[in-house]
């Protein structure tokens, strides 16, 4: 579709990795322009939250993505501007993929369909810094009914398309501290070795079991791993610190027992990142959004699983019903040469606009 291309592709063409306010200006004008849509921009950091508003009825249906991206590499950049270019039937460039594409895509449905819900429009900020302008949206406003995000599930079980996630992971970022007393080398009983006890706790982690959980079906696995080790300060003296990185992918309602390191003396465990995970908490939703999916196109989508967080993490916590559909195939994201199939856009710009017109079912 020639409308979902030209706005992916100036999408793409606008920075966002550092200021994201230009590209939300791209999203609030288009929307104001093309739609006669209630548009809002809020006062979320790095450039506001836009927002739109369109519809009447008893439930609100949420069609979501964000418009930041992460740094470029150097090959994306000419200058101050992005390199963007079209080929073999795909748009490159930094945010292709991850997940402006799908932003145009939901745009454009937002404006062709006619709801029988209350329909929205969300392009949120700094989703890849932990979910800021979610957060900071949920905290002003009610969260929605119903919610697709448009991050990529696209080639997870047949080659070009375009399933529906029911669950993700989420991502717990933790560091374990473990404390000594220095002492010289030559007198290594004079002290406490603090990267002794770091071992100890390191040993604790690789025994740790993770959880499995099932949603709709769908076994969803964590995982738990030491990712970063430092402590000492020299070759001779006994180390009174060590700093331990733990990686956790975190599976709906389960953790591992990573608090089972402070039973060591001198360790304590602290949280710097927690991304929740998802899990759809409406079966008849999930159906709806696979019937789309399967009536706009060829092959037969499934109900799938993604490794990743993505923002359906908060809006499920708010107690949004979500699932994650969109364009981005598995590693495409955040990568040198970036992109995305301009014929999956169409597909999810058919899916969104199927889907708001049928829902709710009656």
């Amino acid at each position: 579709m020639d409308d979902v291309t030209e706005l992916a592709h100036r999408l793409v063409s606008v920075p966002s990795h550092e200021d994201e306010a230009a590209a939300g200006d791209l999203i609030e004008n288009w929307l104001r322009d093309e739609t006669d849509a209630d548009v809002t921009r809020d006062d979320a950091p790095n450039g506001g939250n836009v927002v739109a508003r369109k519809g009447d009825g008893d439930t609100v249906l949420a069609l979501v993505g964000h418009h930041d991206v992460v740094p470029p590499d150097d090959s994306q950049m000419d200058g101050d501007d992005y390199v963007v270019y079209e080929e073999d039937g795909r748009l490159y460039g930094r945010g292709a993929a991850d997940m402006k594409g799908a932003v145009a895509a939901a745009m454009v449905a937002f404006r062709d369909a006619d709801p029988d819900c209350e329909l929205h429009f969300y392009s949120f900020v700094g989703e890849e810094i932990g979910g800021t302008g979610a957060r900071h949206f949920l905290s002003e406003n009610p969260a929605p009914d119903h919610a697709v995000v448009a991050e990529g599930s696209t080639s997870y079980t047949t080659e070009g398309v375009t399933d529906v996630a029911v669950a993700h992971r989420g991502r717990r970022a933790s560091t374990i501290t473990a404390s000594g007393t220095a002492s010289h080398a030559s007198e290594p009983d004079a002290g406490e070795n603090a990267i002794y006890r770091g071992a100890d706790a390191v040993d604790v982690v690789r025994d740790l079991s993770v959880p499995t959980v099932s949603v709709l079906g769908h076994d969803v696995s964590g995982s738990v791993v030491v990712t970063e080790i430092e402590g000492g300060s020299a070759w001779n003296v006994v180390p009174a610190s060590c700093t331990i990185t733990v990686d956790e992918r975190t599976v709906p309602g389960e953790r591992a027992d990573l608090e089972a390191v402070e039973e060591i003396a001198g360790v304590a465990w602290t949280v710097d990142q927690d991304l929740p995970p998802m899990a759809c908490s409406d079966d008849a939703f999930a159906d709806a959004v696979l019937d789309a999916a399967a009536e706009v196109q060829d092959g037969s989508p499934s109900h799938v699983v993604k490794p990743h967080a993505t923002d359906a993490g908060w809006l499920g916590d708010a107690g949004t019903a979500c699932v994650v559909c969109g364009s981005a195939e598995p590693a495409q994201a955040h990568t040198k040469d970036e992109s995305v199939s301009l014929a999956t856009l169409d597909t999810c710009y058919e899916i969104y606009r199927e889907l708001a017109n049928g829902w709710p079912q009656t």
